[in-house]
């Protein structure tokens, strides 16, 4: 592995969020820009490289971020880190409905149709309002560094990344591109209305042509 852009340093160093509170969002992608690849999830694109720094991320976090239908379909299990679901519906992710308590946190909206039952399931602790008819990402931030969880990972999924950026709320992208090209219908790793988030390259390393970058956010 060799750094391309940026500080020649160990790999924890140079991905060391610079302050806290700090959100990132960590997306895997081919050349050709899909988020997933034959089976419909990132694991069929992802490879040795990526999961250097998924893991890495994670080591370095306090908290994940994740849209529901992400971890539905990525079929998400217990993590170590407390995991917060972003769901408009207020469904809680079957995978995780057995969750220790505390270890799973659904951020939904006063009109969700599932919000008395992820009460009633994960207690009402547990359970974030945080808006009427769209998840506010700002006030979920901010109840998370409230609680003390000050290094934020989202792992998407597309409409996630791109809600993110839309409402002001990510410092940072970390885009791992694989060297493979799969066309076909595979969504985009942001994927809804248009935005355009102006990002700067803080680093890009690369490890047998998968290239790995960092992207911070400008303001």
């Amino acid at each position: 592995m060799r750094v391309l852009v940026g500080p020649d340093v160990s790999l924890p160093e140079l991905y060391a969020a610079p302050e806290t509170p700090w959100l990132r969002v960590n997306m895997v992608s081919t050349v050709d820009g899909a988020a997933t690849g034959e089976n419909g999830t990132s694991r069929s694109i992802n490879n040795a490289a990526d999961r250097k720094v998924f893991n890495l991320l994670r080591s370095q976090a306090d908290v994940l971020v994740v849209g529901a239908g992400t971890l539905r379909d990525e079929e998400y299990g217990h993590n170590e880190l407390p995991i917060v679901a972003v769901s408009r519906s207020g469904k809680v992710p079957p995978t995780l409905a057995d969750s220790e308590p505390g270890k799973l946190l659904l951020a939904t909206t006063r009109n969700a149709e599932g919000l008395d039952k992820a009460r009633e399931l994960l207690g009402e602790d547990n359970v974030l309002v945080l808006g009427s008819h769209r998840v506010d990402l700002a006030a979920l931030r901010k109840a998370l560094v409230e609680r003390g969880l000050t290094r934020i990972l989202s792992e998407g999924g597309p409409h996630l990344l791109r809600d993110l950026l839309d409402q002001g709320c990510a410092d940072e992208v970390c885009i791992t591109t694989v060297p493979r090209m799969i066309g076909g219908g595979n969504p985009r790793i942001s994927d809804g209305p248009p935005i355009d988030a102006h990002l700067t390259l803080h680093s890009m390393v690369e490890e047998e042509g998968t290239l790995m970058a960092r992207w911070l956010v400008s303001r």
